[in-house]
């Protein structure tokens, strides 16, 4: 659960590697893409470019190196050949990439071109969320005080948060301890200490919290079929506060920005 230093450092080149990922992504056009091309450009880049391994690729059973989750999949969604990214859709993509034995997890959902305002609304929402939480994470902090943060901003917008599906503590292995709820009570659980490593990653829904699992065992998507956005970052608990491992280039501002 607590890495040492020389652990941390390493961490901190699997983060940085995966923030270069999604770099990447933001300059693609994702209009008119399969979730599959999405899929296999993720690939390329992380093994040919990156020289690191694709961390999800083989876990549980799963073929794919990345989750791709459109509009009301809330989590999970499998890349396929013929879903493909529409302009005015919403899409998480959530990947993981292992260098050096650690593992880095991280996830952005991606407006993609022209849409809506209350699918804009939500995923700003979401990332605000996030932020939320994050900037919970200190020594002698509780785990609860993370959740807490992330429910109320979400309720104070008129959205819901997924109870289902939670952050993990992430290292070597892609799931350890502690479970990170997005949802709780300040003051509560875990008290945190230099070391630990986890992740955060709040699915906010725009209707009710309720969600199913589909036929393949893999897609989760909202009971009302309305919209769910997710993000997701891997941190570390420091002596004074919290480094964003996987945090991305655009978004260095949220670090001193109260949201």
């Amino acid at each position: 659960m607590v890495k040492t230093s020389d652990e941390l450092a390493l961490m901190r080149i699997s983060g940085r590697l995966l923030a270069s990922v999604f770099e990447m992504l933001d300059e693609q056009d994702l209009a008119g893409m399969s979730t599959l091309q999405v899929n296999d450009l993720v690939d390329r880049f992380i093994t040919d470019d990156l020289a690191a391994r694709p961390a999800s690729k083989g876990q549980y059973g799963f073929q794919y190196v990345l989750n791709c989750s459109i509009n009301h999949v809330v989590c999970h969604g499998v890349p396929n050949a013929g879903t493909i990214i529409r302009d005015g859709d919403i899409i998480n993509l959530d990947i993981t990439l292992e260098k050096n034995g650690f593992i880095a997890d991280s996830s952005k959902t991606y407006l993609v071109g022209n849409a809506p305002p209350t699918a804009r609304r939500l995923v700003r929402v979401a990332q605000e969320a996030l932020w939320h939480g994050i900037r919970q994470v200190r020594p002698d902090a509780h785990i609860g005080d993370i959740g807490f943060a992330i429910e109320r901003h979400a309720k104070k917008n008129g959205y819901a948060v997924v109870r289902e599906y939670c952050g993990h503590g992430i290292g070597r292995e892609m799931h350890e301890e502690p479970q990170v709820l997005a949802f709780g009570r300040a003051g509560t659980g875990l008290k945190l200490r230099p070391g630990m490593v986890f992740t955060i990653e709040p699915m906010i829904n725009q209707g009710s919290r309720k969600v199913s699992t589909g036929d393949d065992g893999w897609t989760v998507v909202t009971d009302d079929g309305k919209l769910s956005a997710q993000f997701e970052h891997t941190v570390a608990v420091t002596t004074d506060g919290v480094d964003v491992l996987t945090l991305r280039r655009d978004e260095r501002p949220l670090l001193q920005r109260r949201v």
